[in-house]
């Protein structure tokens, strides 16, 4: 039965031998390889007691490869180099090769102000993939744990879910009122004491907020006498509520007032800790370094910061 030779042999090794076949003379193969011409002269002397084989003889100029030799590196070439593209493609990364559905969640938060941006950045750069955006609801982190849905974008989620979820920080918003344009606060900005006597349309954010108002909790600290008058999940149901009442929505710069111009945004003087929220990316840990997953963070990232631009310049 013939020798196995290639079980027992380092495949390190293989690759000092092409580059020495390639330039004939150990001291240039020791400058391609970022090592001493020793280091190459002692894995030519193992490869020659692996093969049983010279491999190379010294002639006037250099090096002289044997028959076995010239065999040898004209069989195992297209192979190592098969194995160097496999190795360089599976670390490069082009959207426009996207071809498959990106499934997206989204909290109500950024929902509605993001869509429309997130899908032209996307739809720019991977013009062949599916986009599916849809509400972040309670189940979303399970779903990114089983691989249902690829990144969800929402605030902080409690320290009790899964350790499986990965968190990064997307952008910080800052909080701000909606009202109707014809509100009885007329002013630019108000005190939290001047909110004493309207009540509070509070925007769900499953998995953060579905047993309390964070608007509400703040006013608690205050000590300001305060009700929430109406909850939900569906931003268009609040902006409604918002047309017909004197409610107002706790919400962030991240809302496209614009769009809307019924409605009007308020500043709070109140401090930083209450109004600053930051918002995350969430998506299974084992995804932290795909290629894929890097580049929509990055995407979704700058689509947020667009958003907060253009409502600072508004």
């Amino acid at each position: 039965m013939a020798k196995d030779l290639f079980s027992s042999l380092d495949l390190n090794l293989l690759r000092t031998f092409l580059i020495v076949y390639q330039e004939k003379n150990t001291r240039k193969a020791a400058e391609r390889l970022f090592v001493s011409q020793p280091a190459v002269s002692q894995a030519l002397q193992k490869l020659r007691h692996h093969f049983s084989d010279d491999l190379f003889v010294k002639v006037h100029g250099g090096l002289q490869a044997t028959a076995f030799c010239e065999q040898l590196a004209n069989e195992i070439t297209p192979h190592l180099d098969g194995l160097m593209n496999a190795v360089n493609s599976s670390n490069a990364f082009d959207p426009k090769a996207i071809d498959y559905p990106i499934k997206i969640a989204l909290s109500p938060v950024v929902l509605s102000c993001l869509s429309g941006t997130l899908y032209k950045e996307i739809m720019t750069q991977a013009p062949n993939s599916q986009l599916e955006l849809m509400s972040w609801t309670s189940s979303s982190a399970d779903d990114i744990q089983k691989g249902e849905i690829l990144l969800g974008v929402a605030y902080q989620l409690p320290n009790h879910y899964s350790k499986e979820i990965f968190a990064k920080q997307l952008v910080e918003v800052t909080g701000r009122l909606i009202v109707r344009e014809d509100h009885p606060i007329r002013k630019s900005w108000v005190t939290p004491q001047e909110l004493a006597g309207y009540d509070i349309a509070s925007l769900i954010s499953p998995g953060w907020n579905d047993n309390f108002s964070r608007a509400s909790q703040v006013l608690d600290d205050l000590s300001i006498p305060h009700k929430i008058g109406f909850r939900s999940e569906i931003i268009m149901a609040i902006i409604d509520v918002l047309d017909n009442s004197d409610m107002y929505l706790p919400h962030s710069d991240l809302f496209p007032i614009d769009n809307y111009p019924n409605l009007r945004a308020i500043d709070v003087l109140i401090a930083d800790e209450y109004k600053k929220v930051a918002v995350y990316s969430h998506i299974h840990t084992k995804n932290r370094n795909n290629p894929l997953l890097l580049w929509l963070f990055d995407v979704i990232q700058n689509a947020l910061k667009i958003q907060l631009n253009k409502n600072c310049l508004s």
